[in-house]
């Protein structure tokens, strides 16, 4: 029977030496809970590790010491009454003694900044954009593709085109074949003998009236000068000399079927 006692007092004393190395070895958290405001000292704050829930609680003066604590990121909540809930987090070395002062905004400041005094903000006005023509949601959604070269209504103005054929001068692969004539032709260096391309108005082929849009009329022009360009929308187009889809501001009424 005396055997046994001693076991077990060997044990309790075996278990309390390695608490007591462990609080050795561990860290420390201290400092003062104070009011946000006055700078005093908050007593009987209450101070949670959220990892293993321990607790402890601040003195009268705001005093507190939290300890042992395992090194590490570490999160802490803090409760008084008369003060919101507060939580702060700390990144505490093997054995390391911190110091952290915890500030606390009490309930009655939080209310009156919510109150008339609070700063007001000036009022917003909102413009609600009308929804996009379909053609033209569609023409940036090929430009997205990189496929081919696209001109915007922004990027013509900006050109100071005077003529279609102002427009896309200068875009890769894309040639004027002036020749004497009053105006200019737009041809594809690629193309076979120098072949007029297909001018797709509003996305219907005029090879007559596309080359004489006026620019003013003109709200986006797509150019492709070649097949492999071109987009499966206009798979069914005659491409071999290359295209030109221009669209203009206001697309002509369509016909009713008969």
């Amino acid at each position: 029977m005396q055997l046994r006692h001693k076991s077990v007092l060997a044990g309790i004393l075996c278990l309390a030496a390695v608490s007591s190395a462990a609080a050795a070895q561990g860290g420390a958290l201290a400092g003062r809970v104070l009011d946000n405001r006055t700078q005093q000292g908050v007593p009987n704050a209450l101070i949670v590790f959220v990892a293993d829930s321990r607790s402890v609680r601040s003195d009268s003066l705001g005093d507190y010491r939290f300890e042992p604590l395992p090194s590490g990121i570490l999160r802490f909540t803090i409760r008084a009454p008369g003060f919101s809930t507060s939580s702060i987090t700390v990144a505490l070395a093997q054995g390391e003694q911190m110091g952290r002062d915890i500030r606390l905004d009490s309930i009655g400041v939080i209310a009156s900044a919510g109150s008339s005094n609070a700063q007001k903000l000036p009022a917003v006005s909102v413009r609600v954009e009308p929804s996009m023509d379909p053609r033209f949601a569609d023409f940036e959604r090929r430009r997205r593709t990189g496929r081919g070269q696209y001109l915007g209504r922004k990027e013509i103005e900006n050109s100071n085109a005077t003529s279609l054929q102002d427009a896309v001068r200068g875009m890769r692969g894309v040639t004027l074949d002036c020749g004497g004539a009053l105006m200019c032709a737009v041809r594809m260096a690629r193309a076979p003998a120098q072949c007029p391309p297909n001018f797709i108005v509003d996305g219907r082929i005029d090879n007559s009236f596309g080359p004489r849009t006026s620019v003013r009329d003109i709200e986006a022009i797509e150019v492709y000068t070649g097949p492999s360009e071109l987009p499966g929308e206009y798979a069914g187009v005659e491409n071999g000399c290359g295209a030109v889809v221009i669209w203009t501001r206001s697309a002509p009424p369509r016909r009713p079927k008969p």
